[in-house]
């Protein structure tokens, strides 16, 4: 189970007794200071792939031979998530290496998939450990695993969970799971939860961009090249729902025409001769709108709005059109800084 979005755990692990199972070292349920941290750090996407937790088998409580057996990445957010919902549960937790992946991206990439869970069932020797044969996965990691196949390798059945871990004390309680737990959501909070990496990850090339067309075009010009990144990165995001059609580039190439038009209209009206001020409104509407649906893209692996297959027939039609678009533009931008200075 897992939250979509792992630190080593080192606070959280303690020494095995003779006493306890084979080839499983010990967790708790209690998230602390380190770990917040930790998560806020991999929000913001600070050392993407450091985020950690040793695969392995682990014990949370004092779980029998009857406790159940629940599997997660060993990406901290996911398994942080996974073992504080089972507060007060005695159970054992099967981290797959994924990379630190959370769970949704690495069953995509094939990371949390079948091969890696028969082998890590068959290294924390599994079989000696409990005396059921079933093993607990999330709803999100089903694209890459083989049922089926884990069962003829293994001897374990898969069974699978709730899509978010806070709903496990209810599919605790009620021994199964419901529609509601079933659903996939993308709520405003989810969808802004990505953004912050998304700042983190492109404030460099925003800033580069801010300065390059200050020196263009003037402040107006700065701003309308940290709004268009601004628009992809946190604007998209929030209105996704509302944007017309159901390819992300289309979405972002409206949405970066409605954020170039006020500037577009700001140029038509400046101080320059014509030439200048229709150049200008012309290079806004040209290079806003690809900048917005190229960041608009980031998001399509965040959501549940499209497919892999659809990803990339996005890719392959749309993102020609955005370099034609946004390389016209800065062509126009350079001739327009030419002519004024021949003037």
């Amino acid at each position: 189970m897992g939250n979509t979005s792992c630190c080593c755990g080192s606070d959280m692990a303690q020494e095995a007794t003779a006493s306890d199972p084979p080839y499983a070292d010990a967790a708790t349920s209690q998230i602390t200071f380190a770990n917040r941290w930790d998560h806020f750090l991999a929000r913001v996407g600070w050392d993407r792939y450091g985020h950690l937790v040793a695969p392995g088998l682990y014990r949370l409580g004092s779980p029998s031979q009857g406790s159940p057996v629940y599997v997660t990445a060993n990406y901290t957010l996911s398994f942080d998530a996974l073992r504080s919902s089972l507060a007060g549960v005695n159970a054992y937790i099967l981290v797959l290496d994924t990379k630190g992946v959370n769970v949704w991206c690495a069953a995509g990439k094939g990371t949390f998939g079948t091969n890696e869970l028969v082998e890590r069932v068959k290294q924390s020797n599994l079989k000696e450990v409990v005396s059921h044969r079933k093993l607990i996965l999330p709803q999100l990691g089903a694209v890459g695993v083989a049922a089926h196949i884990v069962k003829k390798r293994s001897g374990f059945s898969v069974e699978y969970g709730p899509v978010r871990a806070s709903d496990i004390p209810e599919y605790i309680q009620l021994g199964a799971v419901t529609k509601k737990m079933r659903r996939v959501t993308f709520t405003l909070a989810e969808r802004l939860a990505v953004s912050p990496v998304e700042v983190k990850n492109y404030l460099l090339p925003m800033a580069a961009g801010a300065l390059v067309m200050y020196l263009a075009g003037g402040f107006v010009a700065a701003i309308a090249a940290v709004s268009a990144f601004m628009a992809g990165i946190l604007v998209f995001p929030t209105l996704l729902p509302w944007l017309p059609s159901a390819n992300f580039s289309v979405k972002g190439f409206a949405l970066g025409v409605a954020v170039a038009i006020p500037f577009a209209v700001y140029a038509l009206f400046g101080d320059g001769g014509w030439i200048q001020n229709v150049g200008w409104a012309a290079f806004y509407m040209l290079a806003m709108p690809p900048v917005t649906a190229f960041l608009a893209l980031n998001f399509t692996g965040s959501t549940t709005f499209t497919s892999l297959s659809g990803v990339k027939r996005e890719i392959a039609e749309y993102t020609p059109i955005m370099k034609q678009s946004f390389g016209i533009g800065m062509a126009m931008m350079i001739a327009l800084n030419l002519l004024k200075w021949m003037v």
